[in-house]
């Protein structure tokens, strides 16, 4: 898979795959290969469709891995969810040594594992919401009673290894925290149970080595002010640092009235739409959607 000086860069974009978020991951799969069209001097786009299966396509016919990513010089991963984001393709594609954007396998399942990704908060002081993890082992009346007495109500109930808001549910008393957790399993095997917090909502997406920082921050989203947007970008690239993560991801916060700030997940593969937070975050940092795209493959191709 050599480049050769002066031909264009084949750039296979992963969409789809076997998790609750395969409409998304089209979505934004579609959204990249528009971007590549876009800059059709430097780059081939090359559609490798996962199906809801796990089976991979190419040219609308169904090949291995291997087959399928002889036809590009690096790979763009739009997938997201269960497989896509959780070190699962990024084995097969380190296991390959095909170059890729995101991050690698082991940081990708620190990410993508909520519990995981808290208890690295927690170690590095950043400050997230108090939490239960369930499993279908530890799960009986003792342990929702604990909640029940510990926990201000409603609180979040979600499962451990799923992004886009899957799987989540505000839960008041007793009834609807049994049936939540138990609709929690359907999406994964772990569930937390995580004290509701109250206030403005933001997101905050981070760049690699942008202008002229190791580490950048695009603006953050949401009505805030100018001091708690430098705090957010600060909380946001110590957690893509201390998850080592690569290239971008994006973290998720919640602003309370007396203006603590709550870290609630960081994203190594955000949805990138034109609907998506990063795609609106992008614009309002005065980014091209298209710039982005082409310095993440740059520093994929890097590495």
């Amino acid at each position: 898979m050599s480049i050769l000086s002066g031909s264009k860069i084949r750039v296979g974009v992963l969409r789809g795959g076997p998790s609750h978020e395969y409409d998304v991951s089209l979505q934004s799969g579609e959204h990249v290969l528009s971007l590549l069209r876009e800059m059709s001097d430097l780059y081939e786009p090359v559609d490798i469709f996962i199906s809801k299966d796990g089976d991979w396509h190419y040219s609308g016919l169904k090949t291995s891995p291997q087959k399928a990513l002889l036809h590009t010089d690096v790979v763009w991963n739009a997938l997201h969810g269960t497989y896509g984001e959780d070190g699962q393709v990024q084995k097969i594609l380190q296991g390959l040594q095909v170059p890729f954007t995101g991050s690698l396998a082991v940081p990708s399942v620190m990410a993508m594992n909520k519990d995981m990704s808290k208890d690295i908060f927690v170690r590095h002081s950043i400050l997230t919401p108090k939490h239960e993890l369930i499993t279908e082992e530890n799960f009986n009346d003792e342990v929702l009673v604990h909640i029940l007495r510990n926990y201000m109500h409603p609180v979040i109930v979600k499962p451990t290894n799923n992004g886009s808001s899957v799987g989540v549910s505000l839960a008041h008393g007793l009834k609807e925290l049994k049936d939540s957790i138990k609709k929690g399993f359907s999406f994964s095997k772990k569930v937390l149970v995580e004290e509701h917090i109250k206030g403005k909502q933001s997101s905050c997406g981070i760049i690699e080595n942008a202008r002229g920082e190791k580490v950048y921050s695009l603006m953050p989203t949401g009505d805030l002010s100018a001091e708690q947007n430098k705090k957010i970008e600060q909380i946001a690239k110590l957690a893509h640092e201390v998850l080592g993560l690569r290239h971008y991801s994006q973290s998720d916060f919640i602003v309370t009235s007396k203006g603590k700030i709550y870290i609630l997940e960081t994203d190594s593969q955000p949805v990138f739409s034109k609907e998506a937070h990063l795609h609106k975050s992008l614009k309002n940092t005065g980014w091209q959607p298209k710039d982005f795209v082409h310095h993440v493959i740059q520093l994929a191709l890097k590495k």
